[in-house]
């Protein structure tokens, strides 16, 4: 089940000049309210994370990669997910090259554990995301195919 599918806004650490601000887009899905076969998860919230489009993107806004750990960290908070049930996900959406897009870099779904320290995220290790749950996302993503509107 889908919790949250919008365009996710977080403040930065950098006081008046707003360091580490960011957008992107964010997914929220409850693994336990959706139809994956009557399995119970131990880890049923799935955040996934992907970065707008460069020209969706402000001037001083970093990117997922980068502000991995604070956005991990302000989504369990905002959303009252507990850490420890929680699996956050870079997604890198396929893209198309070349003089008539005969180059594809194919969709990359990155797993991120982070080492959680009085309700902070730090210490962002990354890897590819494994299966079954990288099929149960696709299936999931596919669903909310469309992008919300970029002005939010």
């Amino acid at each position: 089940m889908v919790i949250y599918d919008d365009i996710f806004e977080w403040e930065g650490w950098g006081g008046k000049l707003k360091l580490a601000r960011g957008r992107c887009r964010l997914r929220i899905f409850d693994l336990n309210r959706s139809d994956t076969g009557g399995l119970v998860h131990i880890r049923p919230f799935v955040v996934v994370a992907s970065d707008l489009p460069r020209e969706g993107m402000m001037k001083g806004e970093v990117s997922v990669r980068s502000a991995s750990s604070h956005i991990a960290t302000v989504v369990c908070r905002r959303f009252g997910i507990d850490p420890q049930r929680m699996q956050f996900v870079e997604y890198t959406p396929a893209e198309t090259y070349g003089k008539q897009g005969e180059y594809v870099i194919q969709a990359a779904f990155d797993a991120v554990a982070f080492t959680w320290k009085d309700g902070l995220a730090l210490f962002p290790k990354s890897q590819p995301l494994e299966p079954p749950l990288l099929g149960i996302l696709r299936d999931l993503m596919a669903r909310c195919e469309n992008p919300p509107p970029a002005s939010a």
